[in-house]
Parts: structure tokens; sequence; C-alpha cells
């Protein structure tokens, strides 16, 4: 039986707590959650990798856990977010790692796997189209000046309300569970997930990852490596779209998986994830 190994990775003077479970000897895999969510997302999925032979290493990311919540938006850009993963890949003492992210998780595998190709095996990324074919999805609209905007603009509007100072800590952090349920996430998961970020203190770091991300300086290159996408259909935050035009910006090896199923993949879909990330990682 795979046991849980919880230690601290020290890094640009922040403490990150990771999961490190499954066998010793395993494949390495780096698993990155999404917003507003925490490790133990992870927690249906990963005992099914490390019956595969994988080694999971898990964080509570930037602003997720208090050891590495640090002051102020600009911390939370994307090449910090990046450089958060190498230097957990620096910590397993492997060459390369194959990454598995969902959500924001997902966004920062596929640029990490952009732009350090040689320290990624492979990637594998639940729910979130590549960053540039988000892009170009919503560059659509304005393309065609339609008086409509596309299915992914529609979806987004969050994150342009997460633009404004202050309001949205407070306004979620009351309305978390609400929200969290109206989304499609199981009430167990609400649950705890709530007891960590439930508080404008708790919630405002992951926030900034929204706010940051406008004045980040990472590019969103082609990934090389080994990809594959895993869908849902009725993604009530990411559509069709973007997820269609990401298999132009891999030229690896890539799949494309569509299930019938909302965004909370790794806490409602489990076995498909799994499957698809391990078909990945031994393909």
């Amino acid at each position: 039986m795979a046991t849980d190994r919880i230690c601290a990775l020290e890094h640009a003077g922040l403490s990150f707590d990771v999961t490190d479970s499954g066998p010793i000897d395993g494949i390495p895999a780096i698993l990155l959650h999404g917003f507003p969510t925490d490790r133990t997302s992870w927690d249906r999925v990963a005992p099914l990798l490390h019956a595969a032979g994988l080694r999971t290493f898990a964080p509570d990311q930037r602003g997720y856990c208090p050891g590495a919540r640090p002051a102020g938006v600009a911390a939370y850009r994307l090449e910090h977010l990046v450089g958060d993963v190498i230097a957990l890949a620096d910590a397993t003492g492997e060459e390369q790692v194959h990454l598995v992210g969902h959500d924001w998780g997902g966004a920062i595998a596929w640029l990490t796997a952009g732009n350090h190709s040689g320290r990624v095996a492979s990637v594998t990324v639940l729910s979130t189209p590549h960053p540039a074919a988000l892009s170009r999805a919503w560059r659509a609209w304005r393309a065609r000046r339609a008086w409509r905007p596309p299915s992914q603009l529609r979806k987004s509007w969050y994150m342009a309300a997460f633009q404004v100072p202050a309001l949205p800590e407070r306004i979620l952090a009351a309305r978390f569970r609400g929200v969290m349920r109206r989304s499609g996430l199981p009430r167990d998961d609400v649950e705890r997930y709530a007891a960590h970020l439930a508080t404008r203190e708790a919630i405002g770091p992951p926030i900034n990852w929204y706010r940051a991300a406008r004045s980040s300086h990472v590019r969103a290159h082609r990934v090389t490596v080994p990809a594959t996408l895993l869908w849902g259909s009725r993604d009530f935050a990411l559509g069709r779209r973007a997820a269609e035009l990401t298999s132009e910006h891999v030229t690896g090896p890539y799949e494309f998986v569509e299930l019938d199923a909302g965004h909370w993949l790794p806490e409602t879909r489990p076995d498909e994830c799994a499957d698809a990330i391990i078909r990945r990682v031994t393909g």
C-alpha cells in the first residue's frame, strides 16, 4: 500500500506543502491543482496512478498554503508559478518529470512544458486548453466584430470580475459553498475546500493569479513533448473552440479526449483521468 509522505518544498523564501505518494522508485509525476481547490483534489486519482507504478508529488501551489502566501499581486506572475514547478522538479532529483494539471494547474503545466521542455517528459492536462488556444478563442470575437461574444468569452466573465481590488475576495469568501455547489462540485469536496479557502485572507492570494496574469512575462510556446488534453463537454468555464484549437499548439504526439462531463474532472471522473494520465506516461 502506498503511504503519503507530507513534506515541505523550500523555494524563493516560501514553504510549500507537498504530498509525496506512491512507490519510491516509481515514475515521477507532479500533480498541479486548480482554482479554488488544493492538493487534495487528486485524492481519488493518485491511488490509481500509484497502482500503475507512478510516484506522485502534489503541492499546494503558491498562495494556497500559509507558508507560501507572499504579499502583492506581482508575486503571482506566471513566471513565478512556473518557477515553483521547476523547483519541485529539482527537488524530486529526477532530470525529467511528467506533469499533470487541472484548471489553473493545467495552464501552468502547458507553460512549463512549453518553456522547459528538457525537464518535462510529458504533459497531461484536464479541462484547460493550451493558453494560446484560449487567447485565440477570445480574439475571434473582436476579429468578427460581432455583437454577441463567443462562448469562451461568456464563460470567462469572472476573470474580468477578479481584476477588481478587494471586492472579489469578500464576495467569494461569503458565498464559497453556494458558488462551488452550483458549479457541479460534490458536496464533500466543497466542504473540504471551504475549510481551507473560504476566508478573505485565504482566497485573496489565489485570486491574485488572475490579476497577475496580464503583467506576466512567460510566453505560451508550442509544446513539443507528448501531450494529452482531457476535456468535459459540459465544462462551465472552458469551451469547445479553445479545446479543439489546442492541437495546433502541440507538435509532439497528442491525444484529445472528450468526456460527457463538467469541469471538476479529478473529483468526479477519477478513473478516466487516471487512464489518460497512465496512457500518456507509459505510451
